[in-house]
């Protein structure tokens, strides 16, 4: 299933078959099925069992464009628009696989509470999982599971960056670039100033900020003015409201390039994501499940893959046998380079996570050399491992009321006073923001 999902590359809000085919095998496996919740055609919930506990375990699916890769060492396209370059083809089928152990266990030791599978597209800038929180999918979940892909085998004690993500839209005039440039107001202008200007706000913001972008659309001939432009920016900060501040900072820069080069200017929120907020009750509990399962050994053949893909890396290169590795359990937990919807589920219940060593040691997510260890068995033994830990520690939460309720003390605790809000606002899911 992962590689067939790896196959389809389906990128936020239109992952319809692979949605599809996690869907069925869950309702084929005795789950009932709600689908096309919150809003989202590919969004999902499975549920199995009744009454409490409830506990959820969160798939994703979505691919990333512009990262075509074939499963070789090298570099080599698969002619796609789209590549599963973070690994949500494996996310999505272990956390289904997990869903399915616990059904079995839940049977055969006559446990009783609900399992909760929640199909969660467009992870990648779509913010899927904030209109599920939004819209109240988890008020009466206890706990909450997921994973992600990665190089390496441990429990996640590391915060995530509150992220808010839109798209600026420039309009001005078109004309002859040559023979009447007078007449012409370029909104590629209106881009590349607002985006010299956040350039040198560089200087001038905190430095665990984060901004990058990209012109999604800057004319398509030069010798016609620009009539319209469009920039996609994500704004990172560890904590929710510095990354809000600092947002409303670029778009200032925004409304200075439209009135500097005499154009038009309006802007789309696309995502807002929270930061994370970790448990350790929880990570306590996934750590011993973790190392009851074990971390991934490769073959002969694997490790001369592994080799091969190490070979175009820039940094230093580790040991392939660090695949095998469990990492020993973090005591301090400080935040992360990456942003997920996951935050914004941290904040309405107690969540816990892992990755897995689904890439070979030092492999960057996001990068030719995830796609293809992700479309080889590399990849789906990786997933094994978290669909095991995951299942394992669903099982312990439903045995031990006692464990639920320390790790809500301690959610409630860290959360304090704080009333969520989604940092996206109102607005309803952004479903061709890959168009």
């Amino acid at each position: 299933m992962a590689l067939q999902i790896w196959d389809y590359a389906e990128v936020g809000y239109k992952e319809i078959k692979s949605s599809a085919l996690l869907q069925q095998t869950l309702q084929d496996n005795g789950f009932t099925m709600e689908a096309g919740i919150a809003g989202m055609p590919t969004a999902f919930v499975a549920t199995y069992g009744s009454g409490k506990p409830v506990i959820a375990i969160l798939a994703e699916f979505d691919a990333l464009p512009g990262i075509s890769q074939t499963n070789d060492a090298e570099r080599k396209s698969a002619g796609k628009d789209a590549g599963h370059a973070c690994g949500h083809h494996l996310f999505g089928v272990a956390s289904v696989a997990s869903g399915i152990a616990i059904r079995k266990m839940m049977a055969e030791k006559k446990l009783t509470g609900t399992i909760k599978v929640f199909g969660c597209p467009a992870e990648e800038g779509g913010s899927g999982k904030v209109y599920l929180v939004r819209e109240g999918f988890f008020k009466d979940v206890d706990v909450a599971i997921h994973w992600h892909p990665g190089n390496s085998n441990e429990v996640t004690m590391t915060s995530a960056l509150a992220n808010v993500s839109a798209k600026f839209r420039f309009y001005g005039l078109s004309s002859h670039a040559a023979a009447s440039p007078e007449k012409g107001r370029s909104a590629l202008d209106g881009v590349e100033a607002m985006n010299n200007m956040v350039n040198m706000m560089r200087e001038h913001i905190p430095q665990e900020t984060r901004i990058h972008y990209v012109i999604t659309n800057g004319g398509k001939a030069p010798n016609v003015i620009p009539e319209f432009a469009e920039v996609y920016y994500y704004v990172r900060h560890p904590k929710r409201d510095q990354a809000q501040s600092i947002f409303n900072r670029v778009v200032n820069a925004a409304k200075g390039a439209a009135l500097g080069t005499d154009t038009k200017m309006e802007y789309e929120i696309i995502g807002g994501t929270h930061d994370l907020l970790l448990n350790k009750t929880l990570a306590a509990i996934m750590q011993k499940n973790l190392e009851r399962t074990g971390g991934v050994m490769y073959t002969d053949a694997e490790l001369d893959f592994g080799k091969k893909i190490q070979a175009g890396f820039a940094d230093a290169i580790p040991s392939l046998q660090n695949a095998a590795v469990i990492a020993p359990l973090k005591t301090e937990s400080n935040a992360g380079g990456g942003s997920t919807d996951v935050g914004d589920v941290s904040y309405a219940l107690p969540t816990v996570g892992l990755q897995t060593a689904t890439w070979v040691p030092g492999t960057p997510a996001h990068s030719w050399q995830a796609v293809a260890c992700g479309g080889t068995e590399i990849g789906t033994k990786g997933m094994m491992v978290a669909a095991k830990t995951m299942a394992l520690t669903a099982i312990d939460l439903f045995q031990h009321a006692e464990l639920l309720q320390k790790a809500k003390e301690e959610f409630n605790a860290a959360k304090g006073t704080y009333q969520y809000k989604a940092l996206l606002g109102d607005r309803k899911p952004a479903l061709n923001y890959r168009d």
